[in-house]
């Protein structure tokens, strides 16, 4: 019986992957959020599944979950929190324009650091802490949701300092974890461009998550020692660092 854990369970890429794995008995899921996730919903489903609350960017919480978790193995880890890393103010005054809100004129220290600590030192905590149930599990899996943004080869536009910036060291963070806990495996993975509460109106293009994990699931399945320490989009295809 697989037990997998989902960040970011509460809404978007991590509501879909728990109301996903929520249908197959074998699973027993351990959904985790900063918001409460109410498990009423999944009460009819076949999968045995429990919840806690926990904020990445509160180390006492990550360790507070380790504790709770201690001696349970984690076959599977997928982690979808982030924040979209945009100017506060700016995205208020004009909820339609995701550009405005990241340029250099606008971008903000506060901004840049709360993106990153999110992001990226969220995550590294996160795992680490999570490290000896992975190493329980036989191959276990981590599969972290980046974004094709923090590819410094793609970035051909400019601007989105926070969330390039904090995506690209997410990146080389999970690729030093791959060869720090070579018997961890551990995927990065571009999700498209996902309709979520990461930014206040639907970008144009934007895919449902549904949609996103429909197709990221046999790819989850499928990935193994050979792909540890690769960075992938939806399709399977190679992301260029």
């Amino acid at each position: 019986m697989p037990t997998i854990l989902i960040s970011g369970s509460a809404s978007g890429l991590g509501r879909a992957f728990l109301d996903a794995y929520s249908h197959q008995e074998s699973n027993t899921v351990i959904a985790i959020d900063r918001e409460q996730i109410h498990l009423s919903a999944y009460q009819n489903r076949a999968a045995t599944i429990t919840s806690y609350i926990v904020d990445v960017t509160d180390e006492k919480s990550i360790n507070d979950l380790a504790n709770a978790l201690k001696g349970t193995p984690i076959d599977l880890f997928v982690h979808s929190v982030g924040i979209r890393g945009l100017v506060p103010a700016v995205e208020n005054a004009r909820p339609d324009s995701v550009a405005a809100a990241e340029t250099l004129d606008v971008m903000d220290l506060s901004t840049l650091m709360h993106t990153f600590q999110v992001n990226a030192a969220g995550t590294f905590l996160l795992i680490r802490s999570l490290l000896p149930n992975l190493r329980r599990a036989n191959a276990a899996k981590v599969v972290v949701m980046s974004s094709r943004m923090g590819s410094l080869g793609y970035n051909t536009t400019g601007s989105a300092y926070a969330y390039r910036a904090s995506k690209a060291a997410l990146n080389a963070m999970v690729k030093s974890f791959s060869i720090d806990v070579s018997d961890v495996i551990f995927v990065l993975c571009h999700p498209g461009r996902v309709e979520s509460r990461l930014v206040k109106y639907k970008e144009e293009g934007a895919i449902s998550a549904e949609e996103s994990v429909s197709g990221l699931l046999p790819l989850v399945q499928a990935w193994n020692k050979n792909d540890s320490g690769q960075f992938y989009d939806r399709f399977g295809q190679t992301i260029v660092w």
